[in-house]
């Protein structure tokens, strides 16, 4: 039996459409007109134990709403879904001992105390022992290397060593699932990188299963080995993140060495050129030509060096939901 199962799932929302001007003010205290939105339509998946899936999409593309369902803060308007064998909006207690959720945006740390004091409160709250509490907390801080940091006020701290104290605070109770929402939003490079090995890390060693949302493309080829993508409430992909730049991309990136003193002229022919740096340049081409431009190209200039790769996963994926919107409208 899968570890997170949605089937269908549906979530619409009423929303006000107020008009601009005294008078249309008025006349909505009477007469008010509202839209439907939807937020998630249909939505199908399952995901089995251990895995780490990565949930993307662009933003407003029913992400977080879906996170939000599968954890039980907000009711569906169809459809159903299992998270370790319940159903998330019932909010069982024995649900709730066994997840967490971690939101980027969203602080769940007391901002004007310590971290630990929060912490205890979770001690509380999760009744753990206060052995085990203090074995799990000393691992959680060594991992993040924030020992030294958990005495401090949370606002005193950094952006990033506040997340990873939100990090702490998600897994003192060694939740069985884990769904993180933008965990790395705003963080720098190195606060990013920490926060990406610990994850590795722990999941693999602890075989918990993971939802992530990110758009950090680093994060996710980082993390994860398959993709679900959502896109205007539907999914568009759910696969091996390996399959989206072959099944969605239908170019490729040509680099090129030239011998010095080699002219690089009428290379336009060929394709679109990326980058001239020198001797080097980028082009892409249409996946199906490489073959017959990279003969022409060999056959025509002195190349020193050639490589053929994949366009930036980033790319790819901003590609599709351009692509998604452009047929919405």
């Amino acid at each position: 039996m899968p570890t997170i199962e949605a089937n269908n799932l549906t979530k619409t929302y009423r929303v006000y459409q107020k008009q601009n001007g005294v008078l249309a003010s008025i006349r909505g205290l009477f007469h008010r007109e509202y839209k439907t939105v939807e937020a998630v339509r249909d939505v199908s998946f399952s995901i089995e134990e251990g895995e780490m899936v990565a949930f993307l999409g662009p933003n407003g593309a029913g992400k977080t709403t879906t996170l939000k369902l599968l954890s039980g803060l907000i009711y569906p308007t169809s459809g159903t879904a299992q998270v370790l064998g319940y159903i998330p909006w019932e909010r069982a207690n024995a649900f709730r001992r066994r997840f967490s959720l971690v939101m980027g945006q969203k602080n769940q740390l007391w901002w004007d105390l310590p971290a630990q004091e929060s912490f205890q409160l979770h001690r509380e709250i999760y009744r753990i022992e206060n052995a085990e509490f203090d074995r799990r907390l000393d691992e959680l801080t060594e991992l993040l290397e924030v020992k030294k940091l958990v005495a401090q006020p949370v606002r005193e701290l950094s952006l990033g060593e506040r997340m990873r104290m939100e990090l702490i605070a998600a897994l003192l109770h060694s939740p069985e699932v884990l769904l993180l929402d933008e965990p790395t939003i705003g963080l720098d490079v190195i606060s990013q990188r920490k926060v990406q090995e610990f994850l590795r890390f722990y999941q693999a060693e602890r075989k918990i299963t993971v939802i992530l949302t990110s758009h950090y493309m680093k994060d996710v080829e980082a993390l994860c080995k398959r993709a679900i993508i959502i896109n205007d409430g539907e999914i568009k992909h759910d696969g091996p993140l390996s399959e989206i730049v072959d099944r969605f991309s239908q170019h490729k990136i040509i680099q090129l060495q030239f011998a010095t003193g080699q002219s690089t002229e009428n290379l336009e022919r060929f394709g679109t050129i990326l980058e001239r740096s020198g001797p080097r340049t980028r082009i892409e081409v249409e996946r199906q030509k490489v073959p017959t431009v990279l003969t022409a190209i060999l056959n025509e200039y002195r190349i020193e060096d050639v490589g053929v790769q994949d366009r930036p996963l980033e790319e790819v994926i901003a590609e599709m939901f351009v692509a998604t919107d452009s047929d919405v409208s």
